[in-house]
């Protein structure tokens, strides 16, 4: 199954940055034969929020690829635990999905569009988390996920 993240900005190096790639790496080889991707969208131009937020939601929608189950990643999500979220991607890999794409939105959220695009809406809990570092924390859960799907002893409950 190929997971693609899709998220509004660029990033920089950073810890934050370092935390996803250090997830990615872990994943590759998993027995579950997943794979996670980063893709960045950003819109050049000044725009006002609202008209922003549209564009940003047109920019996540394309990167998707065709066919992909579409998730947003929303603080107005669904709050899973980590079995649970892992237990959903097994799910849709047994019902045939081969492409996700986890949609993270700029800084105004998500657009209209967007959201009735979504098949699902997830949170990382209540707290409002940055969303570069929300970058690291889905790859982390992800990991975490095939780890727990394949019986290794990373997940402890």
């Amino acid at each position: 199954m190929r997971i693609t993240l899709i998220a509004v900005g660029k990033a920089k190096a950073s810890p934050a940055k370092d935390l996803f790639e250090l997830y990615c790496n872990r994943l590759r080889g998993n027995r579950l034969n997943w794979s996670l991707e980063l893709k960045e969208v950003e819109e050049k131009k000044n725009l006002p929020a609202a008209q922003l937020k549209e564009r940003e939601g047109e920019l996540l929608l394309a990167a998707a690829p065709k066919g992909a189950r579409i998730v947003t990643l929303d603080e107005k999500g669904k709050d899973l635990s980590s079995p649970q979220f892992s237990k959903l991607l097994e799910k849709w890999q047994d019902s045939g999905d081969q492409d996700i794409a986890f949609l993270i939105g700029g800084a105004d959220g998500l657009s209209d569009v967007v959201k009735a695009r979504s098949q699902q809406s997830l949170c990382f809990g209540r707290l409002t988390w940055p969303h570069m570092l929300v970058r690291g924390l889905f790859a982390e859960q992800v990991y975490r996920a095939s780890c727990i799907l394949s019986g290794h002893p990373y997940h402890r409950e």
